[in-house]
């Protein structure tokens, strides 16, 4: 009777949310270790499946960085990163998209179908869902050089334009988009390899997402003491980064959120996708599981 009763309390505890996103769209962004492990594969799928089904719109934006490089080292080409960012020539544009759009893509349409739901695997070029233009690397801060050096990165792009008339039709038909972030110049006939971060919170924009998630490998904001910081606004969160606070990768990702809330997203998490079912429970219960970004 005592583990009815607390299971009684999770729904209950749920039911405030599950009114308020009930038909918003929910875009997440999946990645890292969840993408990797199979118990954590399993339970995703399980938790897109029910926000569906409970009348929730998820969009899922997919990464897949390492499975990128383990086919790079199979046909033996070496990866080159700048700035953290893969230097991607023609030949591992090929390689991005056939990893990307074919082989990621459809595991996780296929894990979600298999949980229940209806799911279906795009990429930035289908219906012209995502219009991309070249990335334009501009590093400043090299002593020896007299002006910005400009980096050429080769086929990484940045999001232009996001057409959701595919989106749309999709979330209508109850079907759940899964993106590979690959993106498309129409007039230079060329792909794009794109942070899907930016994707992501791209996407959320253009649909007016009630929620960007990005899933991590960190349980969110840390503070000076290493402890989770469950809120955040844009004060709290540059002083942070000016004080050195957030640094590193999490900079990125923190300015990624920071945008989609200026850009009229509701709200922006940053969660720990190492925990079965963080989706959920940073969804549907009090404490959550991560750091949420609101304007206040």
């Amino acid at each position: 009777m005592k583990h009815a009763k607390a299971r009684a309390r999770t729904l209950i505890e749920a039911l405030p949310y599950l009114q308020r996103f009930a038909d918003q769209t929910i875009v997440i962004k999946y990645g890292g270790h969840a993408m990797v492990d199979e118990q954590l594969k399993h339970s995703f799928a399980l938790d897109i499946t029910l926000l569906k089904q409970v009348g929730i719109n998820p969009v899922v934006v997919h990464g897949g960085g390492p499975q990128i490089g383990q086919l790079l080292d199979k046909i033996g080409k070496k990866s080159q990163f700048i700035d953290g960012m893969r230097v991607t020539d023609r030949e591992t544009m090929d390689i991005v998209e056939m990893v990307l759009a074919g082989r990621v893509n459809k595991e996780i349409v296929a894990n979600i179908n298999r949980a229940g739901g209806k799911a279906v695997g795009l990429s930035g070029k289908d219906a012209g869902l995502i219009c991309a233009r070249k990335l334009t690397q501009i590093r400043h801060n090299a002593p020896e050089l007299a002006a910005p050096e400009i980096i050429d990165l080769g086929h990484v792009g940045q999001v232009h334009r996001v057409n959701t008339e595919i989106l749309s039709i999709l979330e209508k038909d109850r079907f759940i988009p899964v993106i590979a972030p690959v993106g498309y110049h129409k007039d230079a006939a060329q792909s794009y390899n794109i942070n899907a971060d930016l994707v992501a919170a791209s996407i959320a924009r253009a649909m007016g997402a009630a929620k960007l998630i990005l899933l991590t490998d960190v349980a969110g904001v840390l503070d000076r003491d290493k402890q989770l910081v469950s809120s955040l606004n844009r004060s709290q969160a540059e002083r942070m980064i000016a004080e050195g606070t957030i640094a590193g990768g999490m900079i990125p990702k923190v300015t990624c959120c920071l945008e989609a809330i200026d850009n009229g997203v509701g709200q922006a998490h940053i969660i720990d996708g190492r925990i079965p079912h963080a989706l959920l429970l940073e969804l549907f219960t009090d404490e959550g599981v991560g750091t949420v970004f609101e304007e206040l």
